[in-house]
């Protein structure tokens, strides 16, 4: 039997029962949109939180405080720390490696100007911070490697400051209060949003710091030191030399550990990007159970089809039809069934994808590959469920298909 009889004849059975056609391909639909819409979902947190890693710079690589540990016990990361201007001196002296490198001296303030007040992050830092976060000024100016030396009381503001503090005023030029003490505004970033953790990046004041060290902070050390890699290749290597030096600089011997720690932004995100690949696998796994149950749907309706066909199938075969004709035709229908049932899913999944999206403003990736997969995944599900189908039709005895009523 030719291909084309063969697929003219799937059609002319399909369009005959239309509503049993649908409902037979709904399961199909449904477990192809849903796993396009999960995946979707799935892929763009994982590209978002990329993008959230990736706005902490270029190349980036931080140093954490140690763990300590009694009679055994750890007491937590960021438990130990002895990191101090002295290291960030050293890095700058011996690295090779890295770009930039700042220090950064934490503390949360109130900070009083303008029309309100408002609690928030105070970070002191050298000026190549801004360079290895990647993070431009929208307005004003940054702060000079003078004021660092002569500890100059000069603040930039992040934007939701600036939206709390001076909703109405330019705060360049303006004089803040930060632990009462007084503060000059000389600049203002641009907006940052939301870091991967979901806490807010504009919500920070930038000063110079020896003026958060001495002035605010009240601790004998710093919090973190930020730098940044000459490239992605590089980081490696920078990791290397940032132990190496202050592993001396601490002066650790051969055989302790360290008392602080190397991240990059790689490892920084490799958990949350992790389980956020096990959850959208998870789901569309959970989605593609809605494909099985289609599946079944599919053979119980052409075994229907069988039974009510069997007198066409004695005909045909009597004309002359072969046994593998009449397989190949009954798989055919199952087949054009599935693929069917999987463009309308594809659809479906699509729109229902960009209405998420667009609703809940979240970000989503349709992947192309995975429209091409549910394609084929259809077509599969088809052969598999509509196998056995087409066999019972195909082995039917001409004769008593001629007599069946």
């Amino acid at each position: 039997m030719r291909s084309a009889n063969l697929f003219r004849i799937a059609y002319q059975s399909i369009i005959k029962h239309k509503m049993r056609t649908l409902l037979t391909m709904l399961g199909i639909i449904i477990g192809v949109g849903a796993v396009i819409v999960m995946v979707a979902i799935g892929q763009g947190a994982q590209a978002s939180i990329q993008g959230q890693i990736n706005s902490l710079g270029t190349n980036l690589v931080l140093v954490f405080p140690g763990v300590f540990r009694q009679a055994g016990v750890s007491m937590g990361g960021g438990s130990f720390t002895r990191l101090s201007f002295d290291d960030v001196e050293k890095l700058k002296r011996e690295s090779t490696k890295l770009t930039g490198i700042s220090p950064v001296v934490r503390t949360g303030a109130q900070v009083i100007g303008g029309i309100s007040n408002w609690s928030t992050s105070v970070y002191g830092v050298s000026t190549d911070y801004l360079s290895i976060r990647e993070w431009p000024l929208s307005s004003g100016e940054f702060f000079t490697e003078g004021d660092v030396r002569s500890q100059t009381k000069v603040c930039i503001l992040g934007q939701t400051l600036v939206k709390n503090l001076f909703p109405d005023n330019d705060p360049v030029g303006q004089q803040v209060r930060i632990r009462n003490v007084p503060f000059k505004v000389i600049g203002v970033l641009s907006e940052k949003g939301q870091n991967s953790m979901g806490m807010d990046q504009d919500d920070i004041v930038l000063a110079p710091s020896s003026t958060v060290f001495y002035r605010l902070s009240g601790s004998r050390f710093i919090s973190q030191i930020l730098t940044s890699a000459a490239s992605t290749a590089e980081i490696p290597a920078a990791q290397e030399e940032i132990r190496t030096i202050l592993r001396e600089s601490h002066k650790i011997n051969e055989g302790e550990d360290d008392d602080f720690t190397v991240r990059n932004q790689t490892e920084l995100a490799s958990t949350a990007e992790e389980t956020t690949r096990v959850m959208t696998i998870l789901l569309a796994s959970i989605a593609s159970i809605s494909l099985l149950v289609g599946g079944i749907g599919i053979m119980n309706i052409m075994l229907v089809s069988v039974t009510e066909r069997t007198r066409e199938i004695g005909v045909r075969m009597a004309l002359g039809a072969r046994s593998r004709d009449i397989l190949v035709q009954f798989l055919v229908e199952a087949v054009v069934i599935s693929i069917v049932g999987g463009l309308i899913g594809i659809v479906l999944g699509v729109g229902a994808t960009l209405v998420v999206g667009a609703v809940t403003s979240w970000t989503t990736v349709i992947v192309p590959s995975t429209l091409f997969v549910s394609v084929g995944f259809s077509a599969m599900v088809g052969i598999f469920f509509g196998l056995y189908p087409a066999k019972k039709a195909s082995d039917l005895n001409p004769i008593e298909a001629l007599r069946y009523e």
